[in-house]
């Protein structure tokens, strides 16, 4: 009996934690849509969308952080994008990033084979009108471990990622601005994407090229959580798990906001099962990952306070 015991635990524990520690362990998606009566829809679940509306749009960009803390360790045998930068905009072209559970992509510009390297970082860029190619010349890797991929099969896109494993805590993800650069005799610039622990040093994750020298980040933000699908998973469970963003500092600091709102999709994708709530914390934000259940679709969208508010529930 002892030996089997020993030897249950041990496959339990291949990929990492053990069952036991899994904190993030919860029924299987079909279990829960079927517990509430509801319809699971094709991966990726966007399951919170969180918006931050400025003043005004930020001239002479030049840097973007956001905050992001986890309350647990999410094991990589979950499909989870955290992305405190889901979708910006300057001068008319598109960028996105975060962190995963599981990235993968290509080992390099010549392979087209694609290669997963577990928990990791990625900073992605669409062309300008997300219909023309846009080839790696746009992509500069920050060490040898990291992936890349150009294609076109959510827009036409140019990325970088690279291994990082990320645990429960804070980080900051950024970007910053570098030298021009003139390529064909077009002005350029460099953005370099960074994820720096609360206590550690800056992870580099890579750069992309961007075409101009002087830029104007749109007025608004977005960050999401994100279940996605990978070859490798290609059906996650929705870890539990809670996810705090700061409101994003652009040049140093955090713009006047005029509003801030929260979006569950449910049509137009990426639709997901209602299994998440963002509420307001002190400066920040947070999104509570649990299980599915129904929202009164009064609340697919909802503003959220601008100021902290006392601590109210949220449900399951």
């Amino acid at each position: 009996m002892k030996s089997c015991l020993i030897a249950t635990l041990c496959l339990l524990s291949l990929g990492g934690l053990t069952r036991a520690e899994d904190l993030c362990a919860q029924p299987t998606p079909e279990a829960m849509a079927e517990a509430a009566g509801v319809t699971l829809p094709k991966l990726p679940w966007h399951v919170a969308n969180l918006w931050w509306n400025f003043d005004k749009p930020v001239e002479k960009f030049i840097s973007l952080e956001i905050d992001i803390t986890i309350d647990r360790d999410v094991p990589s045998d979950y499909n989870l994008y955290i992305s405190p930068c889901g979708i910006a905009d300057i001068n008319g072209m598109s960028f996105y990033g975060g962190i995963q559970t599981n990235i993968n992509g290509w080992a390099d510009k010549e392979s087209r084979e694609r290669v997963h390297r577990g928990k990791g970082a990625i900073f992605s860029r669409w062309s300008r009108d997300k219909k023309t190619p846009i080839g790696l010349d746009h992509v500069r890797i920050s060490a040898p471990d990291c992936l890349v991929e150009s294609a076109g099969y959510e827009g036409e896109f140019a990325s970088v990622r690279r291994p990082f494993v990320w645990t429960r805590g804070t980080y900051t993800w950024s970007l910053t601005k570098g030298p021009p650069e003139t390529v064909d005799g077009k002005a350029c610039a460099w953005f370099t994407c960074r994820v720096k622990p609360m206590e550690g040093d800056a992870v580099e994750v890579g750069s992309l090229r961007f075409e101009g020298t002087d830029f104007t980040f749109w007025g608004k933000h977005s960050a999401f959580v994100e279940v996605y699908s990978t070859a490798k998973i290609p059906k996650s469970g929705i870890p539990k798990v809670n996810v705090t963003f700061s409101a994003p500092r652009l040049n140093g600091s955090a713009p006047p906001l005029t509003k801030v709102s929260a979006y569950y999709p449910d049509q137009g994708g990426p639709d997901s099962p209602d299994c998440a709530w963002v509420k307001k914390a002190a400066k920040s934000y947070v999104v509570e990952v649990g299980s599915i259940f129904k929202r009164d679709e009064a609340q697919r969208r909802h503003d959220l306070p601008l100021k902290p508010q006392p601590s109210t529930p949220v449900p399951p």
